[in-house]
């Protein structure tokens, strides 16, 4: 399988995972799947820490995520005008970009928020 963290999971997963159930924990744990998590997640862990509202340890970002084996997604153009065309059953625009780049890449989405059944989107619900 191939996977594709939203941004909370990957934050809960980094934590010690103990916020996810025991389904996504294993799927995401299996060396059998692909993991992905796409390049607007830090960004948007960058805008919620400036915020106050995270607080990152971003000298250990790249190791954290290559010691799980999480690849990074790049947001390429095509992704931009897709999450930009999407439906607008979820207003966060980060959501709407993870959610184009599943589509496109055929990724399933592994996510806690429910919006993301309004998209014709694989989820593997956290």
């Amino acid at each position: 399988m191939r996977l594709l963290l939203d941004s909370h999971v990957l934050l809960w997963w980094l934590e010690g995972g103990e916020r996810l159930n025991e389904i996504s924990r294993a799927e995401i744990a299996s060396p059998e799947n692909d993991v992905y998590f796409s390049t607007a997640t830090p960004w948007e862990f960058s805008i919620k820490e400036n915020a106050g509202r995270l607080t990152m340890d971003w000298d250990r970002f790249d190791a954290l995520v290559g010691n799980n084996g999480f690849l990074p997604l790049c947001i390429e153009m095509r992704h931009g005008i897709a999450a930009g065309q999407l439906p607008r059953h979820h207003a966060d625009p980060f959501d709407r970009m993870l959610i184009a780049q599943a589509m496109l890449e055929n990724l399933t989405v592994v996510t806690h928020d429910r919006a993301f059944a309004a998209y014709d989107v694989t989820v593997l619900w956290a």
